[in-house]
């Protein structure tokens, strides 16, 4: 499994990921920073990639997404940069088992 994290996100995120033996890319790295919405929802279901985001719209992707498309869903408010990795650390084993279970939408809160 392989995860695409979004623009609203850091890409310390995805290394951060890698580093935990992920395979994790950021937009920036993939040259899609600039995509829209639909566009990037396109590209990671079809690439098979799960979407990390904060963007709400995302939801309505995956409403509209017979069975392809898994979203993580952070809703940590604003925070540093550490405070965010050491969440997802916490919560990270978890937040595998639910994807490889299928869970389509996952939240990190």
């Amino acid at each position: 499994m392989k995860f695409l994290v979004d623009n609203q996100l850091p890409s310390a995120l995805a290394r951060f990921l890698t580093d935990m033996g992920t395979e994790a890319a950021h937009v920036l790295d993939l040259g899609l920073a600039q995509s829209g919405d639909a566009e990037l929802w396109s590209f990671a279901v079809e690439n098979k990639f799960v979407l990390i985001s904060k963007d709400y719209d995302f939801l309505h992707f995956l409403e509209r997404t017979a069975p392809d498309g898994q979203l993580i869903w952070v809703r940590i408010g604003n925070c540093r940069r550490q405070a965010l990795l050491e969440v997802v650390a916490l919560v990270w084993p978890e937040t595998l088992a639910l994807v490889s279970a299928g869970e389509r939408l996952i939240e990190i809160r």
